[in-house]
């Protein structure tokens, strides 16, 4: 399974490549009606492409390259803890599996497995290897999540946010029953 998906995931990264490979920007001028001053910025068009494959490299490198360095300890944190506990759990999975083998062949179990019985070592191994594939499961969906986060935000990064559009909660008193109503203002100026 593991084979699977690395091969998958080597597909993935060489068939965006050639995407890559075009670094062609647009560049977008803004003028305001009521004054003189004309704004210009660059959009890439391809930096949340970049983003994605950074991240499948490197998990991280597309939050650096987004410049969103508080969110590289996060990335690293969950999947470092995923991982961890992958390998607690097979560890003790194996314990459990090799102390039931002895069991079977007539050998004497020590230890901390040596008090238990036979079913107690078939469920404890059951559990730790379902423990095991979840953190594996997790561990994997947070690379994922990993990427697609660096794609999102190298995207609303490209976005023109300026005071002219703003959305901002509002709290107004009622003025019949004076009770206060919760909602959100939404205020765009030409």
């Amino acid at each position: 399974m593991i084979k699977k998906l690395f091969i998958s995931l080597l597909f993935l990264l060489f068939s965006a490549t050639p995407l890559l490979a075009q670094d062609d920007e647009l560049e977008t001028d803004i003028i305001v009606k009521d004054s003189v001053v004309a704004t210009s910025y660059n959009i890439s068009p391809l930096a949340p492409a970049k983003a994605a494959f950074y991240s499948a490299i490197l998990p991280g490198l597309g939050q650096a390259y987004t410049k969103k360095y508080w969110k590289i300890p996060i990335v690293y944190g969950s999947m470092g803890l995923s991982f961890y506990y992958y390998n607690f759990n097979n560890r003790q999975y194996k314990l459990y599996r090799n102390a039931y083998r002895d069991r079977l062949a007539g050998r004497e179990v020590t230890g901390e497995l040596a008090g238990l019985t036979e079913d107690r070592l078939i469920s404890g191994q059951r559990f730790h290897q379902r423990n095991r594939d979840l953190s594996l499961l997790i561990t994997v969906g947070l690379y994922v999540l990993n990427i697609v986060e660096a794609n999102v935000n190298a995207h609303l990064g490209q976005f023109n946010v300026n005071e002219d559009l703003s959305l901002y909660p509002n709290i107004q008193q009622n003025q019949i029953d004076y009770n206060y109503n919760v909602g959100l203002t939404l205020s765009y100026q030409f």
